[in-house]
């Protein structure tokens, strides 16, 4: 039979079987709008998932019932901002994008707090807040909440479920869009299908992958990698309660869900339609390329993860449309970009662009970064990057090899270098980083620390040297601008903004002391940021520069998502590129001053930022580590 009548047939034959689930006519025809436009690709990815099993039409059949049921579930005023989001589907495109990222109890308290907090984020100009992890998670095993038992419950100390529904309204109606996380790859072993599975119920023991004995999980192990080597070595672990191996990429306390079995796909796709239901406009997918596994491949990237993402995708644009998909993939740059696309992940973070950044801060060139944009910042159509410093997460230096060899440089070496500079063992180093995962096996290891600590400012206050505090100022300024100016979205790491240091006190909880991602995960300084009006102080100059920064971004159109084009500014300590074809960026990536000339300017260029005027046939002298965003004078 012909697959596309065969989709035609099994539509016809499905639509009957959803109106009793969309009983007025009103939605029944908004669903089925939506239904016909993605059916046919909604049925050839699951049919490639789950084809082979005798009961696909059965588990089709009951997905889309329970999208129906979630649809009917969702709140009138998300359906009007689906509405708005289809007439308007490349909203996260515009320059008034910019966006913040933090731990409700770190920055705030609780879910309260954060809603107390919404004038801080509009005097930010924030648009976007992504909320750190917020579910219900086990106290002492909680992965900094990433080991989720219960997607559907808030973490008690952090509010209620109903709270977030509030405060996403109030975010939106003050024009700014919730992102949440949905840790998709396993639950905690605290997780109501855990607790089943673990009581013997083999339904549930089918959503996890569940082994006998060592012999699979050892020929499983030949081909996969450590991910935590030091807190967690090994990918599975045993449960005498069970007697059973269970699949534990990342912690033991986290168990893998196993999407071989279609019943899981349905359970998930519930849980991440009810997040959108609560008012998230971006679900961050986190650890997509882990969730498919299969024996003698490293069980990451799969094809098989990029078939769930469209099918989620799928489903999501008839019960949810106007939330959309960012990956979290730190990966190779290439397999990065294999998962942005709009029918998988629209937006997507850039750590090739973060590790970069700092890689050009340490050798004071640009020649990696600037190599690498060039041929790997281009997206398709539709899609953004989410350009950032710093995150919740360590950094791990994810530029290619083969990037860094047609440049001559040795891509092991050189990572050995930047683990040794930006944890202060490299002589000269400005940076106060802490090591994170050395695995003595491999050399790996990734780093810890707060952007204004690993650019320098700890250093220079131990110091007490002004020259070693302002150029430290002047790198936190300068790595912000990249982002701000680059294309996409910027995502502030809240805290960065007024220049927050390294928190220590971590090493003192025993429920820490083991992760130095804590270093970077300090409480909110508000005393510190009652200063940022106050330009002589460091937290008031740094957020005097990012708000001007925003500020001109908000107002210039060619900052806009679009064309960047990365150019060769002839000097190996200054990054330049044009943004929409009309705004010269360049930034000296170096202490001393350094020349550019401006030829392609047609006249004179002006300087968006101080207002400077810089003639055609001289050359732009930059300041030790300044940067200007250049517009062609009339």
């Amino acid at each position: 039979m012909n697959l596309d009548h065969e989709i035609n047939v099994t539509l016809r034959r499905l639509i009957p079987r959803l109106e009793p689930h969309l009983p007025d006519s009103d939605s029944r025809r908004e669903f089925n709008a939506r239904l016909d436009q993605h059916f046919p690709a909604i049925f050839r990815l699951l049919l490639d998932l789950y084809g082979d099993r005798y009961d696909f039409f059965y588990h089709l059949e009951q997905i889309l019932i329970m999208t129906a049921s979630m649809y009917m579930q969702r709140p009138a005023a998300l359906k009007a901002l689906d509405r708005e989001r289809e007439a308007h589907p490349l909203w996260f495109q515009s320059e008034d994008m910019m966006g913040g990222v933090c731990y409700v109890d770190l920055f705030a308290g609780d879910l309260n707090g954060i809603r107390a907090k919404i004038p801080y984020f509009k005097e930010l100009k924030l648009t976007y807040l992504h909320l750190m992890p917020l579910f219900k998670c086990p106290p002492d095993n909680s992965d900094g909440g990433y080991a989720v038992s219960s997607y559907r419950e808030v973490n008690s100390d952090l509010g209620t479920t109903e709270q977030l529904a509030a405060l996403a309204a109030d975010l939106r109606a003050e024009g700014i869009s919730l992102v949440l996380d949905f840790v998709f790859n396993h639950t905690s072993d605290e997780h109501t299908w855990a607790r089943q599975a673990l009581a013997g119920d083999e339904d549930y023991q089918a959503y996890y992958l569940m082994f006998d004995d060592r012999t699979l999980p050892d020929q499983y192990e030949r081909n996969l990698r450590e991910i935590f080597p030091e807190q967690a070595p090994g990918n599975f672990t045993f449960r005498p309660e069970i007697d059973q191996w269970v699949w534990t990429t990342f912690n033991h306390f986290q168990w893998d869900l196993n999407y071989a079995n279609p019943a899981v796909f349905r359970s998930m796709l519930a849980e991440m339609l009810f997040i959108a239901n609560v008012g998230a406009e971006v679900l961050r997918l986190d650890a997509v390329a882990f969730i498919w596994k299969k024996m003698g491949t490293s069980c990451e990237g799969l094809p098989q993860v990029h078939t769930i993402i469209q099918a989620f995708n799928a489903l999501v644009k008839i019960a949810a449309p106007a939330m959309l998909f960012k990956s979290e993939a730190i990966v190779h740059p290439a397999e990065v970009a294999k998962y942005i696309a709009p029918e998988e992940a629209p937006i997507s973070y850039n750590p090739t662009l973060m590790a970069l950044l700092w890689e050009s801060l340490a050798t004071r060139e640009v020649k990696l970064l600037h190599h690498s944009m060039q041929r790997r910042f281009d997206l398709p159509e539709g899609c953004t990057w989410v350009n950032y410093v710093r995150c919740h997460d360590d950094i791990g230096w994810t530029f290619a090899d083969e990037d860094a060899w047609e440049l001559n440089m040795n891509g092991f070496n050189h990572r050995q270098f930047l683990n040794q500079f930006y944890t202060g063992k490299f002589t000269g180093s400005f940076a106060r980083g802490v090591p994170f995962n050395y695995n003595p096996v491999n050399q790996d290891m990734r780093i810890s620390g707060m952007g204004a600590s690993l650019a320098g400012l700890e250093y220079a206050l131990d110091t007490g040297i002004d020259q070693y505090q302002d150029w430290a100022l002047r790198r936190i300024e300068l790595i912000h601008s990249v982002i701000i100016s680059a294309g996409g979205i910027p995502l502030i790491y809240l805290g960065d903004e007024i220049a927050m240091l390294n928190d220590y006190g971590y090493k003192d909880d025993p429920n820490k002391a083991e992760d130095s991602r804590w270093v970077h995960r300090p409480t909110f300084d508000w005393e510190r940021a009652a200063q940022r009006n106050n330009p002589d102080t460091d937290a008031g100059r740094i957020f005097s520069t990012l708000t001007q920064l925003i500020t001109l971004r908000q107002q210039t159109p060619a900052f806009a998502n679009g064309d960047t084009r990365f150019m060769d500014t002839h000097n190996p300590h200054v990054l330049g590129y044009v943004r929409g074809g009309e705004i010269l960026v360049l930034a000296n990536f170096s202490e001393h001053a350094q020349d550019v000339r401006l030829g392609w300017m047609p006249s004179h260029a002006t300087d968006l930022i101080t207002g400077e005027a810089y003639p055609r046939h001289k050359p732009v002298t930059l300041a030790a580590y300044q940067f200007v965003w250049l517009a062609a004078g009339e």
